[in-house]
């Protein structure tokens, strides 16, 4: 039996939500958060190769929408470890049935749940509590020559972002992100996404 909880997105083929058990005692907790063997059983054949920690210290920080495009395309595994996030996993492959569909989760460090995010998919996360941290493992390196990103507050993508556009806090450069229909076309549409 797997230590690991797995669940297809019927919405958003390649989306999954991972629940890992957590054994918990008097000296605390002890969970395996990725198992080879699970994701493959699950059909997510990855292998990742860098592992990211983000901090945002108030509620209400937007990071997204966010993705790489070419060799440096990544897909994501996403976890919030302490406060709690809106996560937001946004199709962009032109050409998919569900092109500018979106699904969004809360992930927190209580609810214990991770976002698995493939290739041609944006991602984004709203801190829903402040000193919030995200972990997240990725299947290419960073590549600052390679990333895009998608307008957040896109009025066409209709995700119910819990911070208000006036109160939300991003950087400039998310600010100034295209919305999605402006995006070219990087990834194209398979119907078995990798």
């Amino acid at each position: 039996m797997s230590s690991l909880e797995i669940t297809a997105v019927e919405a958003l083929p390649g989306v999954r939500v991972i629940l890992p058990r957590c054994h918990r005692d008097g000296r605390g907790f002890f969970s395996e958060v990725w198992r080879e063997d699970a994701f493959d059983e699950a059909g997510i054949l990855r292998r990742f190769v860098q592992e990211n920690h983000v901090l945002s210290h108030a509620e209400g920080t937007v990071r997204g929408l966010h993705f790489q495009i070419g060799k440096a395309a990544q897909a994501k595994l996403v976890r919030c470890t302490h406060g709690s996030i809106f996560d937001v996993a946004l199709d962009i492959r032109r050409g998919s049935p569900n092109f500018g569909r979106h699904l969004a989760v809360v992930l927190s460090a209580k609810n214990w749940k991770q976002l698995y995010v493939p290739v041609g998919f944006a991602h984004g996360y709203c801190t829903l509590s402040p000193q919030s941290e995200v972990i997240y493992k990725v299947t290419a390196y960073y590549d600052p020559a390679s990333e895009r990103g998608v307008l957040w507050n896109d009025p066409d993508l209709g995700i119910a972002w819990p911070a208000a556009p006036a109160k939300a806090i991003l950087t400039e450069r998310d600010r100034a992100l295209p919305r999605l229909s402006d995006v070219p076309d990087f990834f194209p549409y398979s119907e078995f996404p990798d």
